[in-house]
């Protein structure tokens, strides 16, 4: 189980580095902060630029804390969160991905709470450093609960930008 644990660790984590990079840096076909900061302002997200260097520096933590298992239920917690706020913001396009949908974002966070529930492995650092003590009964539901939390935040305040825009145009709100 360890060997598996850890390859779903790495994979996701491989996953996450490509969607952080391509908001930090434009690698793998990604905007950079300019690009993805301006999409992220059409999504409400404002500002931009910062939404998107805050997004992707999440990502960066969250993927180090998962692909070395260390702080494991802290790591999850924030992936969760980022793809919380990801999954909600691309939902009125529906599920699948190639309309744009949730299916991303939603399976990279239904995996980290699946690793924060199961713990990361004997092949961790938390195992090494004894840090896989806890209860993962424990460890599971509060990386979902803080991850889902967190996720209020920039949610939150996409909605007060969303409805502004609609007062300003005459429309109703999201």
């Amino acid at each position: 189980m360890s060997l598996g644990l850890l390859i779903l660790r790495l994979l996701l984590a491989a996953l996450l580095f490509g969607h952080a990079t391509q908001k930090l840096r434009g690698w793998f076909g990604g905007g950079g902060l300019v690009g993805t900061g301006a999409a992220f302002e059409r999504l409400g997200f404002v500002p931009g630029p910062r939404m998107a260097l805050v997004a992707g520096l999440a990502e960066l933590v969250g993927l180090a804390s998962v692909a070395t298992g260390l702080l494991t239920p802290a790591g999850c917690a924030v992936v969760i969160g980022t793809m919380t706020v990801a999954a909600v913001s691309t939902s009125v396009n529906g599920f699948w991905a190639q309309r744009g949908g949730c299916e991303v974002p939603f399976w990279y966070g239904a995996t980290a709470a699946v690793l924060g529930f199961t713990g990361p492995g004997a092949w961790s650092l938390d195992a090494a450093l004894g840090l896989d003590e806890w209860s993962h009964y424990a460890q599971g539901p509060a990386a979902l609960a803080v991850g889902l939390l967190a996720s209020a935040v920039p949610l939150v305040g996409r909605a007060r930008v969303l409805r502004d825009r609609a007062a300003a145009q005459g429309t109703d709100g999201p």
